[in-house]
């Protein structure tokens, strides 16, 4: 592999108008095969392509692979794709023999025989990575048969797909084959023949025979937008939240748009309908530009989904339901329900939320009879799940909140008289806990009484295996 040199700054020739424009940096970039160099006044005794390093039009023409954004400054070696914008490529041949050896007196042994080009693109470049733009010439009788050069397409974005725009490859010569529209298959496949009376292969050598071939793609890209607002039914007011009644019927709408540069197919649109929200069953309706009256959906919108079908760049439809309120699944007071819509496509999906807020008026008896646990208000107060049990092994019959629920240790830690000490003090509030499993006054001085005896033969036991243990590290170091 090669590093293609800093090269020159176009000037005028034939090709002026069309490669005029073509900056050529001195960024490195690979090309090949290694071959040997030829300047444009000692050209090759023998068919070669793009091997002229001081070519007045091109400079170095090893560096014939260049790219840009359609109609928008220089031909560069390497360059950022922009989703939805259109690229043009650039590639120069030529054969680099002398033209005296294209005279039947030197056996015709300059010109080059089954000449042909074919490129490549990446189908596509995911987000912060890189694609080549690749050219190949090859010719039966060339030395080597093969010579190759790649431009360098960057996506920091996001992921794109590179679509060939049909049509658009042509090529530029001095011969009777100038602006010819080249067959895409060919180009992208085995390869189009070269020539310059006709694209036949034969391709003589010296500058009046060298041409260029241009291209044109796209980078495509997959995305969509999604809202989600809701009314109360009939005002055709819709917003991301709306204040209602028990008894108001609200409706909901879910839009969709294909803001990206492909179709997006079997799109499936849902709604995660939440508890507080009843649908009202047949009125799911679907409308779009070009169906502004729509037609009714299956009820499976709140369900698994429904399938709306395909949508090319800028289609668009919109969603509309109706719901009731599930009194029922609602507490006491203010509730703010929340309702989210799902999209999904081939290409991923998004999500959106609307909310409603209604208040719940209730009456003394009724609040009576409802669960007061935060977040469980919408439960009877005898409901199993209205209390949180106590997580204590042994006592999972108690409310959490239950004082009773407390850990009471089987055996005090082992530990010196300072925290032996603390420990007393741990002792004593524990056992303002322990005390209400006692039914009586003397009990409970007795049981004190046990436990504050048990903590002084802690302390004392552990005084004295100190006073021990400093009498025999006295001894040691005698």
């Amino acid at each position: 592999m090669l590093v293609k040199n800093k090269l020159q700054t176009l000037g005028v020739a034939a090709f002026a108008a069309l490669i005029g424009a073509v900056a050529l940096g001195g960024s490195a970039f690979a090309y090949g095969p290694e071959r040997k160099t030829f300047t444009a006044e000692n050209p090759a005794d023998y068919v070669t392509f793009n091997s002229i390093t001081n070519n007045p039009t091109v400079g170095d023409e090893r560096n014939f692979v260049r790219v840009r954004q359609a109609g928008v400054g220089n031909f560069v070696d390497s360059i950022d794709i922009v989703p939805g914008r259109e690229y043009e490529v650039y590639i120069y041949y030529h054969n680099n023999a002398k033209s005296s050896l294209n005279s039947k007196e030197n056996s015709y042994r300059g010109i080059a025989l089954d000449a042909k080009l074919n490129t490549i693109v990446p189908s596509t470049i995911a987000k912060g990575k890189e694609g080549l733009v690749r050219a190949e010439i090859t010719a039966r009788n060339a030395r080597p048969q093969k010579v190759w050069d790649q431009a360098v397409l960057r996506s920091p974005s996001r992921d794109v797909a590179l679509r060939y725009i049909q049509g658009s490859a042509k090529i530029t010569t001095k011969g009777a084959v100038n602006g010819q529209i080249l067959n895409g298959g060919n180009l992208f496949g085995s390869g189009t023949n070269l020539g310059y009376d006709s694209l036949n292969g034969i391709l003589p050598g010296c500058d009046q025979y060298s041409g260029v071939i241009t291209y044109r793609f796209k980078a495509d890209y997959a995305d969509f937008e999604t809202t989600k607002t809701v009314s109360k039914a009939g005002a055709n007011n819709f917003a991301k939240n709306q204040n209602i009644g028990l008894n108001d019927e609200v409706e909901f709408k879910i839009t969709y748009k294909n803001t990206g540069t492909i179709s997006q197919n079997n799109v499936n649109i849902k709604d995660l309908l939440p508890a507080g929200l009843i649908l009202v069953p047949g009125t799911t309706r679907i409308t779009t530009p070009s169906d502004a009256a729509g037609k009714i959906l299956s009820d499976n919108v709140v369900k698994s989904g429904v399938n709306i079908g395909n949508y090319s760049f800028g289609g668009s439809a919109t969603i509309t339901f109706r719901t009731k309120i599930d009194a029922s699944k609602l507490i006491c007071g203010n509730n703010t329900i929340t309702n989210t819509a799902q999209v999904l496509t081939e290409n991923g999906g998004k999500s959106d939320k609307a909310t409603v807020t209604v208040q719940k008026n209730c009456t003394p008896q009724e609040r009576k009879e409802f669960c007061e646990i935060p977040g469980k208000g919408n439960l009877k107060k005898n409901d199993p799940n209205c209390n949180d049990k106590c997580k204590i092994t042994g006592l999972e019959n108690l409310a959490a909140n239950d004082p009773k629920c407390a850990e009471v240790p089987s055996e005090l830690p082992h530990t010196g008289p300072a925290e032996a000490a603390m420990m007393v003090i741990a002792i004593m509030a524990i056992t303002g806990a322990v005390a209400y499993w006692y039914r009586s006054r003397e009990e409970m001085k007795k049981a004190t009484a046990e436990f504050t005896k048990k903590a002084n033969d802690v302390v004392e036991s552990e005084a004295t295996k100190t006073h021990e243990a400093k009498k025999s590290e006295k001894v040691e170091k005698k």
